[in-house]
């Protein structure tokens, strides 16, 4: 069976804890982290990884829990399947 892959990109000010609450949601869900690239341009921090959601029933249901930290940390947190992320910026 073919993997089901997304992208979550994570924007924001750089600050304590960031990568260990995303990836913690999503340890919580069983969705493991295929590659990851972060940097961070003066204090502004930003994060992609293409994860695999074969076992995930809902992206909707993961974004929901992104919200709570985007709230709290000021950051933009999304989801996309990775081929949709590749049709929106084909190059």
């Amino acid at each position: 069976m073919e993997k089901k892959r997304a992208v979550v990109s994570v924007i924001g000010k750089d600050q304590v804890g960031i990568i260990a609450k995303v990836t913690s949601v999503l340890a919580k869900n069983q969705v493991n982290i295929l590659d990851i690239s972060q940097t961070i341009l003066q204090d502004f921090f930003t994060m992609m990884m293409l994860v695999d959601v074969s076992d995930l029933e809902s992206l909707e249901h993961l974004q929901e829990q992104f919200e709570p930290i985007n709230l709290e940390m000021g950051l933009k947190i999304n989801i996309q399947l990775e081929d949709l992320f590749k049709a929106m910026h084909r190059v």
